[in-house]
């Protein structure tokens, strides 16, 4: 089934076999397989902005994530934005077709120049039944995924904005920093809005959150990009 993106979309075989190869999903898999897989993939290269699906779009595949970022979000009608997750490489996003295979919920959109292998949803099922070890790995991916969303419901319930963001930092740290020596260097720009988005908060409180923060000491700044100069400091708030 054809995907609604805005992107580049296209099949190329020899390139969509290097990437599969270095999925963990499809580690130990045997070579004929992935071969296989990769006559069946197709490749889509992504702008930023440019959406991969919207809600009611049919849930049709499933995609990973080979280079770049792409956003899971929920959308309002009246055009609240609450974001469920980032996808860096590696990642699977859209899997939840295989469980029920209604229409989408969430909207994916890249965030940053990505390229995005779009597997087909019966090809998929298809090989889980071939490769048991592929499904087991995607359960525990699942169930990763479960804990995930119920630490942020609870977050979102029972925590204040300080500590919602400093957990933030903290994640982000863990999934995108990189060693500075100011401390921790946040290697993916992402705007006030973005990290509102992501604790259900707002960009204005966030803003002053983060300017708290910094003359704490706990971060410091350099334009879009945030340096955690005190993690000790954001995992007690946290």
């Amino acid at each position: 089934m054809a995907s609604r993106s805005t992107g580049q979309r296209y099949q190329d075989p020899k390139k969509a076999l290097w990437f599969l190869r270095k999925l963990p999903l499809f580690a130990d898999i045997p070579h004929d397989t992935l071969q296989q897989c990769s006559n069946l993939v197709w490749l889509l290269e992504l702008k930023r902005r440019q959406v991969v699906f919207l809600p009611g779009d049919p849930g049709g595949a499933v995609y990973f994530v080979s280079s770049g970022r792409i956003k899971i979000s929920k959308v309002t009608s009246d055009g609240k934005e609450l974001t469920l997750d980032y996808g860096a490489a590696n990642d699977v996003f859209g899997e939840l077709c295989l469980i029920d295979g209604g229409p989408r919920e969430d909207m994916a959109e890249a965030m940053d120049t990505s390229v995005v292998i779009e597997f087909d949803r019966g090809h998929f099922e298809r090989l889980v039944q071939k490769e048991g070890l592929i499904g087991f790995r995607l359960v525990k991916v699942l169930a990763q995924r479960r804990r995930q969303l119920e630490e942020k419901v609870e977050n979102l319930i029972f925590k204040d904005v300080n500590s919602k963001l400093a957990e933030l930092l903290l994640r982000l740290g863990q999934d995108f920093g990189v060693a500075d020596k100011r401390g921790t260097l946040l290697s993916l720009k992402i705007t006030h809005q973005e990290m509102a988005n992501l604790i259900g908060s707002t960009r204005e409180t966030v803003s002053l959150t983060l300017s708290q923060f910094r003359r704490s000491g706990l971060i410091a700044t350099e334009g879009r990009r945030v340096i955690l100069s005190d993690q000790e400091g954001l995992q007690a708030l946290a």
